[in-house]
């Protein structure tokens, strides 16, 4: 379903609207919903056929995590580029205690995309290695 959504629906979403309760599988390091199993605490604002916001409640369970990187790894190794690589330091870092956290990143370059009507984000983006050479 996610990769419907990804492939057809994304791009399509002109107005401002946020997208929640992501899959579980989509959403590596989102705590899950306490009364909606394989759903997260996750949502992404869309506008204009981009993503401009992803945030979520991170989840703070080190058993949990380890299991979900480990699945992770196993899809970056068959070649999912967005999968994640297990990270034993962070769950060992979690296993000290990690109090209830959230986070929200905001995507500058695109919002300034989409004020000033220019589709390449290369045409926005301050950072010049990602400029096209001339």
């Amino acid at each position: 379903m996610f990769e419907l959504f990804e492939n057809f629906i994304e791009k399509e979403i002109k107005d401002p609207t946020f997208v929640i309760d992501y899959p579980v599988e989509v959403s590596p390091f989102a705590r899950e919903k306490i009364d909606q199993q394989g759903v997260t605490e996750r949502f992404e604002l869309f506008a204009f056929g981009s993503e401009l916001a992803n945030g979520f409640s991170e989840l703070i369970d080190p058993e949990d995590q380890s299991l979900r990187l480990k699945e992770q790894a196993i899809k970056k190794s068959a070649g999912d580029e967005e999968a994640h690589v297990e990270d034993e330091d962070y769950v060992e870092a979690l296993q000290y205690g990690l109090p209830p956290t959230g986070g929200l990143g905001f995507g500058i370059d695109r919002f300034i995309m989409m004020l000033v009507g220019n589709p390449s984000i290369r045409e926005v983006i301050t950072f010049t290695h990602l400029k096209p050479e001339n």
